[in-house]
């Protein structure tokens, strides 16, 4: 018996990368799963297909489980309430919410539209609130729920070109959080995931000099979606039920356990503060302690275990 059995699961972006996977593994883990993907480009500027979700879905189902597939967007609250309808009806429930779904836009922030901008936001962030808002009311009614949604190191650490991206991805940080403390009481639990993957959206990233080359192939080679997919199910399963509000990251066959934000060092002052003194006194005290400019390369410097 699998850690999902008898669980309705729907996955977004479920028709390519970590969200393929997710959705194999959680119908071979026993869920009822109901595969979502708009089918579109990895800019999320075309008009999308249904192939891509109802392949995966045929796939579940050639293989004895049980699947049903979905095209529409994340960005559109209605559309998501459907989703969330459609798995009532498909199945008869819904417990669990995977939620990879996503695009990029990369560039400069001081070359980057206004449209590229609002893009990434609406799939990634806005797509978040969709998923968990649409859903929320059922899973406090039911007394129980999980969602699985997607941060990244991006977001977490940063990444040159990549504005839009990580100001979508801290964001679903906070919702979660706030997800996770308001459900507490009503077993509704909500975790983030940080992925290092082989994905389309990693195979997008321009390799300027050898160092991204090396740092590129490191990720193809030994990086894969479905190991990523393996933390992703596991927060789904009722013996997960402790583990909420968390930020993990995996890689490769390591999964991490990430910080939040709390303070590292304070400084009063009697009088009060000026902006002469916390020049001349503060910053100076302070800056041993500040968080340096390194990209997410430079935390993670060292081959995938």
């Amino acid at each position: 018996m699998g850690v999902l059995e008898g669980k309705v699961v729907l996955v977004t972006g479920g028709g390519n990368g970590i969200g393929r996977e997710c959705a194999l593994l959680a119908a071979k883990e026993g869920a009822s799963v109901l595969v979502n993907d708009l089918g579109g480009g990895l800019t999320g500027g075309d008009e999308g297909s249904a192939g891509p979700a109802e392949t995966v879905a045929a796939e579940i189902r050639a293989a004895g489980g049980k699947a049903a597939s979905n095209s529409d967007s994340v960005a559109d609250y209605d559309a998501v309430a459907g989703m969330v309808a459609q798995a009532k009806k498909e199945f008869g429930g819904l417990h669990a919410i995977i939620n990879p779904a996503g695009i990029l836009r990369d560039g400069m922030f001081h070359k980057m539209s206004p449209a590229d901008w609002k893009a990434v936001i609406d799939v990634h962030l806005h797509g978040a609130f969709n998923v968990c808002r649409a859903s929320v009311e059922h899973f406090r009614e039911q007394q129980s729920g999980a969602y699985v949604l997607f941060t990244s190191t991006s977001g977490l650490i940063g990444n040159i070109g990549q504005a839009n991206y990580a100001a979508a991805k801290l964001g679903v940080m906070g919702l979660s959080r706030i997800l996770a403390m308001e459900g507490a009481a009503k077993n509704v639990r909500s975790n983030i995931i940080a992925p290092f993957a082989w994905t389309r959206m990693i195979a997008s990233i321009p390799v300027k000099d050898e160092a991204s080359a090396q740092r590129v192939a490191r990720m193809r080679d030994h990086m894969r979606a479905d190991q990523v997919a393996q933390l992703a199910v596991a927060l789904c399963a009722d013996a997960a039920q402790e583990t909420s509000g968390q930020v993990f990251a995996v890689r490769g066959n390591e999964v991490f356990l990430f910080n939040q934000p709390r303070p590292v060092r304070a400084l009063g002052r009697t009088d009060g503060w000026t902006p002469a003194t916390l020049l001349d006194q503060a910053l100076p005290a302070l800056k041993a302690s500040y968080a340096d400019l390194a990209a997410t390369a430079a935390v993670f410097p060292y081959d995938p275990v």
